[in-house]
């Protein structure tokens, strides 16, 4: 079986360097999620993926890891258990901004911890909507204060970019992490949050690294899609791709990574994946999973070592995109913009996930 990397964050916090995410568990996608999947998780943890994220917003998601856990720690011992860690998150919605207290912090925590079946959260990343909502910072220093009262472990972050995730650690909330989205097509976090990331020991996890699907086979020579698209995850990334530079040059770089997982006996989505995770400053890399089909294809994605060669076929189409606007999130951040548009910023109230 492929070897998973494994990543010390910090001392006695160790992280596989795939994780699973759960988005695609939740209640609104549960078209082709396993029956069971508890059995799944059980699966992906005995591979070696020991990292799961979830967040308050996937309904159902953390009761299904908190039942996961539970049985894993029946089945396989307190130090098995110990291995596994759980990235929740902490997303109000955009309606709600204005209004949070402390005390609402606090209730949402204890929620996780409860449906998580945990005593204290591994790690809580924190999302704000809008910049414009000034306590933003307050919020991050309720987080803080939640962890120094020990419900929480690590504090982390969804979105922020390099300006306020800085202005977050200045006012002394440990943000230990950060979780954006990073891929071929979407490279904006290159431009100055990376930099700052290593420089302050702030681990990047990255998600959206097959871009909803767009980088995979199915996409392959194929005419370029015209609207309705199947979902609302497909229409925020063929957006990427139009920003990117259009269609043609997408199937050009869908070319090369075919040619490149040919060499190494794999597809397109894992070298997709496998080309972030090398990039300087990732320390993992989140994959959408509804059941176990793909895990021998994500459990490859940390042990490819990709070529000088595979490296110029990829390198040569990106040299020719168009780079996006902005810093991490911008664009989604804008609601009146072509990405903003479609997203949905008042999840909890709506009972809907986010698109990742």
């Amino acid at each position: 079986m492929t070897a998973m990397q494994r990543l010390a964050l910090a001392p006695g916090y160790e992280i596989s360097r795939v994780i699973r995410g759960g988005w695609q568990l939740s209640d609104s996608h549960s078209q082709n999620v396993s029956n069971d999947p508890v059995s799944d998780m059980v699966a992906f943890a005995d591979a070696g993926i020991t990292t799961f994220d979830c967040a308050d917003i996937y309904t159902g998601v953390e009761e299904m890891i908190g039942n996961f856990r539970q049985a894993y720690g029946k089945s396989h011992g307190a130090e098995a258990l110990a291995r596994i860690r759980v990235h929740t998150k902490f997303v109000p919605d955009m309606a709600r901004l204005r209004t949070i207290d402390k005390p609402y912090v606090r209730g949402v925590i204890d929620t996780s911890l409860r449906r998580l079946k945990l005593e204290q959260l591994d790690l809580v990343q924190f999302h704000w909507w809008d910049y414009a909502v000034e306590n933003w910072l307050q919020t991050a220093g309720w987080l803080e204060e939640l962890r120094r009262e020990g419900k929480i472990n690590r504090i982390g972050g969804t979105n922020f970019d390099t300006k306020h995730l800085g202005a977050i650690r200045g006012a002394g909330v440990p943000m230990s992490s950060m979780q954006v989205q990073y891929s071929l097509l979407d490279r904006r976090p290159e431009k100055t949050f990376i930099g700052y990331a290593a420089k302050e020991n702030v681990a990047v996890f990255c998600y959206g690294t097959v871009a909803g699907g767009f980088l995979g086979e199915r996409w392959l020579g194929v005419a370029e899609p015209r609207a309705p698209l199947e979902n609302r995850s497909l229409v925020k990334y063929k957006l990427i791709i139009d920003d990117f530079g259009g269609w043609a040059l997408f199937q050009e770089l869908l070319q090369a990574l075919a040619e490149v997982a040919r060499r190494h006996g794999t597809d397109i989505a894992t070298i997709a994946s496998a080309a972030i995770l090398a990039r300087p400053g990732v320390s993992a890399v989140i994959v959408g999973a509804r059941n176990r089909a793909h895990l021998a294809s994500n459990l490859k994605v940390s042990s490819i070592n990709l070529s000088a060669e595979d490296h110029r076929a990829i390198d040569g189409v990106l040299a020719r995109s168009r780079a996006l606007e902005g810093d991490v999130y911008a664009l989604e951040r804008d609601v009146a913009g072509r990405h903003g548009a479609i997203m949905k910023y008042n999840l909890n109230s709506e009972g809907k996930d986010k698109t990742a």
